[in-house]
């Protein structure tokens, strides 16, 4: 899967308009999944298996295909605000389970209490990470 990644994003940047703008919209929705998951990580909520202090490659890459359905898939959920965080909520601790299930991440505090933290994470970041792809809208339509 790693490997098919940056053909993945390759094509994805060659078909958007602006793959500029749409590059930086992917680096920011990475260093915003990063630092959540750090610090999910750092306070105990996930455990990737071993000692690491950073997150699996496969994480990261998630985020960067996850930043691709901002301005696509996803930009039905960007307006109202409250529309985002809702689907954040609902569906941040949902792709985590999965995630927990298929590869092995452990959850220390339990099940219910991960949700929880991670459904109040989800329901701010979803939303500010729309806000992200509107900047990066708005750059572009002012080119």
């Amino acid at each position: 899967m790693l490997l098919g990644v940056p053909l993945l994003l390759a094509i994805h940047l060659r078909w958007v308009a602006g793959w500029h703008a749409e590059g930086r919209l992917l680096v920011s929705v990475l260093l915003s999944g990063a630092a959540l998951d750090s610090t999910l990580l750092q306070m105990g909520v996930l455990d990737f298996a071993g000692d690491s202090l950073l997150l699996p490659l496969w994480l990261a890459t998630l985020w960067l295909l996850f930043g691709t359905t901002l301005n696509h898939c996803l930009a039905w959920s960007a307006r109202p605000w409250w529309r985002a965080s809702l689907l954040g909520a609902c569906g941040g601790p949902l792709s985590y389970y999965a995630g927990a299930q298929l590869a092995g991440v452990g959850m220390p505090l339990g099940l219910w209490p991960s949700l929880l933290i991670l459904a109040g994470c989800w329901a701010v970041l979803l939303p500010l990470l729309h806000g992200f792809a509107s900047l990066q809208r708005q750059r572009l339509a002012s080119q």
